[in-house]
């Protein structure tokens, strides 16, 4: 197997850099971060995170402009991204009784995360 190239490498460095970003922002705003990079069997949940009785489904996207961030969670995605957060929540029941949301961090360069809280629904 070969090693990924350098630009593949950059792009996962600066995904990882966003994720960290965004979870900074999170944590500023009052919400506990319960995941990073959270694997499920039907895909993976960037960030998991809690205010109060609500669970956020976090998916973080790094672009050049937040609408290409935003244009970036299609349809396919986000019934990914409802899977994984179905088998997340059948792995963590004492959360059952919480609203669930499904939102949108964008991280572009130079710029303070945007929070697109709700971007969509199962």
């Amino acid at each position: 197997m070969s090693a990924p190239a350098p630009a593949r490498r950059r792009a996962y460095r600066w995904g990882l850099g966003a994720e960290s970003r965004a979870a900074a922002a999170l944590s500023l705003k009052a919400y506990r971060i319960l995941g990073r990079r959270v694997r499920t069997g039907a895909g993976e949940i960037d960030l998991v995170a809690k205010r109060g009785r609500t669970i956020a489904i976090v998916e973080v996207k790094a672009r050049a402009t937040e609408a290409a961030a935003l244009e970036a969670v299609g349809s396919r995605s986000q019934t990914r991204i409802v899977r994984a957060a179905a088998v997340w929540l059948a792995q963590n029941p004492r959360y059952g009784d919480h609203t669930i949301r499904f939102d949108i961090i964008a991280v572009m360069p130079g710029r303070w995360p945007v929070h697109v809280v709700n971007a969509f629904e199962a």
